[in-house]
């Protein structure tokens, strides 16, 4: 426990966060590698469910009486403002109301918007006051942070890159190579830069009580690499302290995978989810990443929830809205 609060309490304190875009087109990680290969004994997961306790330990936060769920933000100040406040997090002058509220926030704050640094200062923000306050504002890690530091900058704009542009070079070689507008942005995210050793603290996958989230989703193939294992990996490649392993640099991480992410999920989809949720001895999966057009959905009989409703002005201005866990219950805030 005392490394898994450390993901929040250190380093989220530290977080910082026009050009047409290209044409939509399905994301994929710069390096794709083949996922290890599921097990082929079914009741594996059962048998090791003691190993799976130990490894996620220090991946889990307590219970809280009200926990609500935020989906993809990407860059978009304004939109971020509004979940926040829609959650019973902030009043209109950014000041956490929320006492102890739990806010959970899915990944993919980078990319698509102009104000992408801006949404992590308030971010960073808000968690120490929600700490002050007996609450907690938790973060994960979603596929636009790794693409930042993996040095992927296909969705930044032209102000995301303005925003960095005063950042201290370092002569990294590989900086050195880069236009001079993209320079500080490098800075700031690849391996070891200023922004990276921030987001190297947030987990890609985390559990508050009964609920899992994660960014794209947690499949059983990653409970047998490790979720702890998957969350310190990626963060001493953040650190710059290693390199990227190559399970985590596949479109089948937790921050990746589109497993879940389609509705309505399949049978097997849904076999899969209740042999990761029963092994984690959670309730309920929720996760962001794909857009979903008509708001939030629910899958699997309510055991997954999917998050991602198109905040930012990227996706048109969608209609806000938030989930709410508590009592044991999903409510969707709107």
């Amino acid at each position: 426990m005392a490394r898994c609060l450390g993901y929040f309490l250190l380093g989220a304190l530290g977080l910082g966060c026009s050009k047409t875009h290209p044409p939509p087109q399905p994301e994929a990680p710069t390096t794709s590698v083949s996922a290890p290969a599921p097990s082929s004994d079914a009741g594996s997961h059962g048998r090791n469910l003691k190993r799976f306790a130990e490894d996620t330990s220090e991946c889990r936060a307590p219970a809280a009486p009200r926990v609500v769920a935020i989906g993809d933000l990407h860059g978009d100040l304004k939109a971020t403002r509004r979940a926040l406040q829609l959650a019973g997090a902030i009043d209109a002058s950014d000041r956490w109301v929320g006492g102890n509220l739990v806010v959970v926030q899915t990944g993919d704050v980078l990319d698509r918007g102009d104000d992408d640094r801006a949404v992590l200062a308030l971010l960073e923000k808000e968690q120490t006051a929600a700490q002050k306050a007996g609450g907690a504002l938790y973060r994960l890690n979603g596929n636009h942070e790794v693409m930042n530091v993996q040095g992927d900058y296909r969705y930044v704009t032209e102000n995301g890159f303005k925003a960095y542009a005063n950042e201290t070079r370092t002569g990294r070689p590989e900086v050195a190579e880069l236009p001079e507008t993209k320079k500080g942005r490098a800075e700031a995210f690849l391996p070891g830069g200023r922004e990276a050793r921030k987001l190297a603290n947030l987990p890609a996958v985390w559990m508050v009580g009964d609920t899992l989230f994660a960014h794209g989703g947690v499949e059983p193939k990653h409970l047998h690499y490790g979720i702890a294992r998957i969350n310190r990996e990626l963060g001493a490649w953040m650190r710059g302290d290693s390199l990227l392993p190559k399970h985590l640099a596949n479109e089948h991480t937790p921050f990746w995978t589109r497993t879940f992410g389609e509705s309505p999920a399949s049978e097997e989809v849904c076999t899969a989810l209740d042999d990761v949720l029963s092994s984690l001895k959670v309730a309920r999966l929720v996760v962001g990443h794909t857009p979903q057009k008509s708001g939030i959905t629910f899958d699997c009989n309510r055991k997954l929830a999917r998050i991602d409703v198109g905040l930012s002005a990227y996706y048109g201005n969608n209609p806000t809205e938030v989930l709410e866990i508590a009592g044991g219950e999903m409510r969707v805030v709107k």
